[in-house]
């Protein structure tokens, strides 16, 4: 059987040829110039679905690491404000026990006054423009009482002076952890503001004023007072330690997050991602047929019969 050659038919196999070297040179040139192996998911239809779950996994991954960027600013925040607390109380402590060995109290108010003040400013501490440790009412202030005076003022009952109702924030660090992050003011400060309540009465009663060279009762009750506020700076330590323990816990889970984004990433290019040294060889492979393909398109043409009946 012998099989008829045509020029009609030539050309179509040639062109056909021309067109299918022409389409593999785009898609080889695509893949070289976005350095991936496709534009959308039907690009890669045998693994569109694995590609939909590992991006939707990794986009709940990246939700948790921004929500505990932000957490990890405000414990950090918390931190400040419950260390300004607890130095407050050293400083009292401190104030104290210097009255207490040099035998006056010329700046005894004045000085507990400055600590009583830095202590309501660490537990009115804010981030975001919100009260930290007031519980669920993050626009008012948790601590009402401004000045050692007002905690005498009558009915001069401590809790009055704290605004924040129980609500604790909790936070979810990721899919399998939570934590309870919020801590309130009175927790922290109940303590705190009886003593300076009770300093303050002390002043106001019959031993008082704090003037001068110390009087016998006035040591007496210095004396006394140091135990407490030394149980008192312990109280708000132990609360910062707790603060401190989510930070680390946070820290914890922040990097096992890092890690799973980048495993995910790294999946997902295996698939997306183009092999480049290979991409540039079909690319030139695909730019040879190219040429050649035309090439021969125009020895066809020149070759034509009718080039010889001329």
């Amino acid at each position: 059987m012998v099989t008829r050659v045509t020029t009609p038919g030539n050309y179509s196999a040639v062109l056909a040829n021309l067109l299918s070297a022409q389409a593999r040179q785009m898609e080889a040139g695509d893949r070289v110039a976005t350095q991936k192996n496709g534009q959308d998911l039907k690009d890669y239809a045998r693994s569109s679905e694995l590609l939909t779950a590992m991006r939707t996994v990794k986009a709940r991954v990246e939700v948790f690491q921004d929500q505990n960027k932000l957490l990890s600013d405000k414990l950090a925040t918390q931190n400040s404000g419950l260390v300004r607390v607890a130095d407050a109380a050293t400083s009292v402590r401190q104030i104290f026990a210097e009255a207490l060995a040099s035998g006056r109290v010329d700046t005894l108010m004045e000085d507990v006054e400055g600590q009583f003040r830095n202590a309501v400013e660490g537990m009115n501490a804010r981030y975001g423009g919100k009260y930290l440790f007031a519980g669920g009412q993050v626009d008012t202030r948790p601590v009402t009482a401004s000045a050692l005076a007002d905690l005498t003022v009558p009915p001069a009952v401590i809790a009055s002076f704290f605004q924040n109702d129980r609500f604790k924030v909790t936070a979810k660090l990721d899919e399998a952890t939570t934590v309870t992050t919020g801590l309130l003011a009175d927790d922290i400060g109940t303590q705190l503001l009886t003593l300076f309540q009770t300093f303050q009465a002390f002043a106001e009663g019959a031993n008082g004023p704090f003037q001068g060279e110390m009087t016998a009762a006035q040591k007496t009750f210095l004396e006394n007072q140091l135990a407490s506020w030394d149980q008192a700076r312990t109280d708000v330590t132990l609360k910062a330690a707790y603060n401190g323990t989510n930070q680390k816990r946070l820290e914890t889970v922040a990097a096992d997050l890092v890690s799973r984004v980048d495993a995910l990433t790294g999946m997902l290019g295996d698939i997306t991602d183009a092999d480049m040294a290979k991409a540039a060889a079909d690319l030139q492979q695909a730019q040879l047929s190219v040429q050649s393909a035309a090439y021969v398109f125009q020895a066809l043409q020149e070759s034509s019969l009718s080039n010889f009946l001329r």
